[in-house]
């Protein structure tokens, strides 16, 4: 007698949202169950990986990150392209680091140079990421978006208090919103209800949870994934039925045990495989908690977060079920 496994019934999906323009684009979400159970529902388009590239060398990135990279990181434009041809991203993930007012305060202009610059040079869509300031961003993204226009970029993090002004530009100027929210259900449902209120259209939204890492937060944010997923496709809670875009790398590589040197602590081990392996245990995490979009720094971990996207799946490396 064949065992037959007990089966839940889901009310609601996961919008589908187009990333990038039409030719060089991919969807994300579309799932009807929770994470792949797909013996329940359709699981949805797979999940996406990006690079992070920065618009200035960065200064206090982990050496692991520098040897691997090289002397890519002078450049916005050659790295992106090295991230597109040689380690295969889905998509490249634009920080406008020198633009943050505690560091270079580097212009608006700047900041629309370099990324209408790295998306003339890239095969794949873009994301543009300011610096979480709220007030700063509002001028710098909006010169973005400008630059860009049509270009159907990825643009964040858009927050509550410059939802207005980034959600205006998003709007005129033909780009999808990335709504960011410190890890909290009911402050991502609100920012999702006033983006959509003002105009922007739902399939142009991807949420930001503010994802923790290994050892930092990482179990808050995926009960707080968890919970907005199972009001989404379980309750039919149409305010959380938005793809999720995770800023996995930052948070991984900014910490003192992904940064330290061998001989600072022999006993954590080789750094490289240490760092690698932080960045992809917190990466196949948040992907068992729904996340649609996956920010990477370095290229093992893409490597080894697309083969475990392929096991989940069941289709193999990268996923083509």
């Amino acid at each position: 007698m064949a065992l037959e496994l007990p089966k839940q019934s889901y009310a609601g999906k996961i919008r589908e949202v187009e990333i990038g323009m039409a030719g060089k684009g991919f969807r994300v979400g579309g799932a009807a169950t929770l994470p792949y159970l797909g013996f329940e529902g359709e699981i949805g388009h797979p999940p996406r990986i990006a690079m992070e590239v920065d618009d200035i060398p960065p200064r206090e990135w982990a050496k692991p990150l520098l040897d691997v990279l090289g002397d890519a990181v002078r450049d916005p434009v050659a790295w992106a392209r090295r991230c597109v041809e040689e380690f295969k991203v889905d998509l490249v993930h634009l920080e406008l680091v020198g633009t943050d007012p505690n560091g270079e305060n580097l212009s608006a202009e700047h900041a629309a140079k370099t990324a209408r610059a790295v998306a003339d040079a890239v095969s794949v869509p873009v994301a543009v990421w300011g610096t979480a300031n709220v007030e700063k961003d509002a001028e710098v993204l909006r010169a973005v978006a400008e630059a860009c226009a049509g270009r159907r970029l990825l643009i964040g993090p858009v927050q509550e208090l410059n939802h207005k002004q980034l959600g205006a530009a998003i709007i005129g100027y033909g780009h999808t919103a990335i709504a960011s929210t410190p890890i909290d259900v009911n402050l991502q449902k609100q920012l999702n209800i006033e983006l959509v209120n003002l105009g922007v259209a739902a399939g142009n939204i991807v949420d930001d949870p503010t994802v923790g890492g290994v050892g930092y937060g990482l179990e808050y944010t995926y009960s707080v994934m968890e919970r907005a997923r199972i009001a989404a496709v379980t309750a039919d809670d149409d305010k959380l039925q938005f793809p999720t875009y995770c800023n996995v790398g930052r948070e991984v590589w900014k910490t003192k045990e992904a940064k330290l040197a061998e001989a600072e602590a022999p006993n954590l081990g080789d750094a490289r495989r240490r760092g690698v392996l932080l960045e992809s245990v917190t990466a196949a995490s948040l992907l068992l908690a729904g996340a649609d979009i996956l920010v990477l720094r370095h290229p093992d971990s893409v490597g080894l977060t697309r083969w475990y996207v392929g096991e989940l799946r069941g289709g193999g490396e990268g996923g083509g079920k």
